[in-house]
C-alpha cells in the first residue's frame, strides 16, 4: 500500500510534472519534499525552494559516493547502517532514505535527537511515507553509544549543523561505533572561543600571535578555525583519512565547512603530536580529557599539572 502511495506522489503522477522534470530526481517523493518545505504545498518550486533543493543535492552528492563505496564492499554486513546525530527535524535523514535507501532492499537510518517533540514528528512522518527502515531515538550521545536500540557498529555517522560541542559528541559516537565514514558540518563552535577569551590577558603578554583573537569578533572566528583544525587532527590520530571542503557557496550559508573522514586504520602519530602542540600553544590542554579522550596513549600526552588536583586525579584514571 505504501509503495502504491509513493508511486502516486512521484513527479510523473502530478499535474505540471514537466516543470519539475529537470529539478526532481526520478522516484523522489513529492510528498516528502512538501513536508520539508523544499516544494510549496501545490508542488511547485519558487526561488527559495529551488535554492534549498540545490543545497540538498550538493550535500547528497558527497554522501552518495561514500554510501556507494560501502555498498560495494564484499566483506560488509548485510544492510548499511547510518546514524544521523543531532538529527533535529531529520531533514538529512529523510532525504538520504528517499534517494538512496528506499530503492534498496536493506539498510537502516537512525535519527538521534534529544528533543522528544522532534523525534515524535519524525516518527509520524516516516509512518506517513512508509519509510519503514528509519528509526528515531530520543537519546543523548552517551545513551545512544550504549543503547541496545542501535547496532554495535554503524557504517556512517552524519551531523549536519550540529551546534558547538554536538559535533564532538557525534565524533565520539562514531569512534565508539567504529564508523567507516563520518560526514560533519560543524556549527557555532563556541567552546574554544570561550577558553581563548578567558586566557586573553595572559596570551597577550606571552605571544604576539594572540593579536589574532584580541577582538571579540576575531576571537569567535579564530575559535571556530582552531576547533575544526583540532577535530581533523584528532580524527587522523584515530585512524581516519580526512578531507575538508566547502559544502555550498558563501552566498547560501556561512556555516559551510564539510569534514569527511574515512577510516583507514592508520593512526598518524604526527597528527597526535601536532594536536598536543596546538593545545599547549592555545592553553587548551584540558580538552585532552574531555574532547580528545580516544587519542593513542592519551595519558602520556597530557601529564597532569601538580597545581591542579582535578587534572591530577583525571590523569590517574
Amino acid at each position: 500500500m505504501h509503495q502504491a502511495e509513493n508511486s502516486r506522489t512521484s513527479k510523473a503522477a502530478l499535474p505540471g510534472a514537466s516543470a519539475l522534470a529537470d529539478e526532481i530526481r526520478p522516484g523522489q517523493s513529492i510528498e516528502l519534499l512538501k513536508e520539508l518545505h523544499i516544494l510549496t504545498r501545490d508542488g511547485k518550486l519558487n526561488q527559495d525552494s529551488r535554492r534549498k533543493l540545490k543545497q540538498v543535492y550538493h550535500l547528497y552528492q558527497f554522501i552518495e559516493k561514500l554510501l556507494l563505496e560501502l555498498d560495494d564492499k564484499p566483506d560488509r554486513a548485510p544492510g548499511l547502517t547510518l546514524a544521523d546525530h543531532g538529527a533535529g527535524k531529520s531533514y538529512l535523514g529523510f532525504i538520504l532514505y528517499d534517494l538512496f535507501f528506499k530503492p534498496r532492499a536493506s539498510g537502516h537510518i537512525y535519527g538521534i535527537e534529544t528533543r522528544p517533540e522532534l523525534v515524535q514528528k519524525s516518527q509520524a512522518l516516516a509512518r506517513q511515507l512508509g519509510f519503514e527502515r528509519m528509526s528515531f531515538l530520543n537519546l543523548t550521545v552517551a545513551e545512544s553509544a550504549r543503547s541496545d536500540q542501535l547496532p554495535a557498529r554503524i557504517d556512517m555517522v552524519t551531523a549536519l549543523h550540529a551546534c558547538d560541542t554536538a559535533t564532538d559528541d557525534a565524533m565520539a559516537f562514531g569512534l565508539q561505533k567504529k564508523a567507516r565514514f563520518m560526514v560533519l558540518v560543524p556549527c557555532c563552535q563556541a567552546e574554544v572561543a570561550r577558553v581563548l577569551s578567558q586566557h586573553k590577558a595572559l596570551s597577550l603578554a606571552r605571544t604576539p600571535l594572540s593579536e589574532l583573537w584580541r577582538h571579540p569578533l576575531h576571537t569567535r572566528e579564530m575559535g571556530s578555525q582552531i576547533t575544526n583544525v583540532l577535530r581533523c587532527l584528532y580524527l587522523e590520530a584515530c585512524g581516519y583519512q580526512v578531507t575538508v571542503t566547502e559544502l555550498v557557496g558563501w552566498e547560501h550559508s556561512m556555516k559551510n565547512e564539510l569534514i569527511m573522514a574515512r577510516y583507514t586504520g592508520h593512526k598518524k602519530a604526527a597528527a597526535a603530536q601536532r594536536l598536543r602542540a596546538l593545545l599547549d600553544e592555545f592553553g587548551l590542554t584540558d580538552l585532552l580529557h574531555t574532547r580528545f579522550t580516544a587519542l593513542p596513549d592519551n595519558s602520556s600526552l597530557a601529564p597532569a599539572r601538580p597545581s591542579d588536583p582535578a587534572a591530577a586525579a583525571q590523569g590517574q584514571i
